[in-house]
């Protein structure tokens, strides 16, 4: 019986030794993909950059992003699931990664039209927690900050200090959420999707919504900032040791 236990326990370890790396992997992709570009992909800040050249206001900046993102994942939706049955195991995986990278670089570009800096690991923090929705008060209680959250706005995570050991337990969490999410997800996306074309325009309208779900959450929770207003002496750590 001891045995039997022991190898039940070892199981659950290495699940969850792979759930951690798979978690890991994820986020790695959204943070070094999603924001800082990779390749002919421009990154985040270089996206705010165009479109701040070509709008003249803020948030005029701000809503062509999303609009040009939203296009973006529509398109990629369309050809996820346009080829049918015969394409779905393939296309399913590489539309639900292009998806969150997309998101995760509009939410960036969002951030840095509206004056943070995308290159704090703060600031990178909140933009995976936009990723997740409600979920991230659940991520932020996890990783011990339980009141950040109040009113869906996470600038108080990205204007202060905070420990890195905090930020990789709240990274951590979004991956997770994401992975789960995935799972359940891809299910009900490749229900949708097993009709060439009419799956197409299924996945379009989904992805499309989502994104504008995930957009309107970012510009609420990371409302405009002014020069200066990030905590430069940031909070005591949370094991008692000032952050440095």
């Amino acid at each position: 019986m001891a045995r039997r236990d022991t190898g039940q326990d070892t199981a659950r370890q290495d699940a969850r030794g792979v759930d951690d790396s798979r978690a890991a992997a994820l986020v790695q992709r959204l943070l070094s993909v999603g924001i800082d570009g990779a390749g002919p992909f421009a990154g985040a800040a270089e996206v705010a950059r165009e479109a701040r050249s070509e709008h003249p206001s803020t948030e005029s900046a701000v809503h062509a992003v999303v609009r040009r993102h939203t296009r973006l994942v529509a398109a990629s939706g369309f050809a996820t699931g346009v080829g049918g049955l015969v394409t779905l195991p393939v296309a399913l995986p590489a539309n639900v990664a292009g998806f969150y990278v997309l998101a995760t670089r509009a939410v960036a570009a969002v951030a840095e039209l509206r004056g943070y800096d995308t290159s704090r690991p703060e600031v990178r923090s909140a933009v995976l927690l936009t990723l997740v929705g409600a979920d991230a008060t659940d991520v932020l209680k996890s990783a011990g900050l339980p009141s950040l959250n109040i009113g869906g706005r996470l600038a108080s995570l990205a204007t202060r200090r905070w420990p890195p050991a905090v930020l990789m337990l709240v990274n951590k969490g979004v991956g997770f959420r994401l992975i789960a999410r995935v799972g359940t997800g891809g299910l009900l996306r490749a229900g949708s999707r097993v009709v060439p074309v009419l799956g197409g325009a299924v996945g379009a309208g989904a992805d499309a919504l989502m994104l504008r779900r995930i957009a309107k959450h970012a510009e609420h929770a990371l409302p405009p900032v002014s020069p200066g207003a990030v905590d430069g002496g940031g909070p005591a750590a949370l094991d008692g040791r000032a952050e440095p």
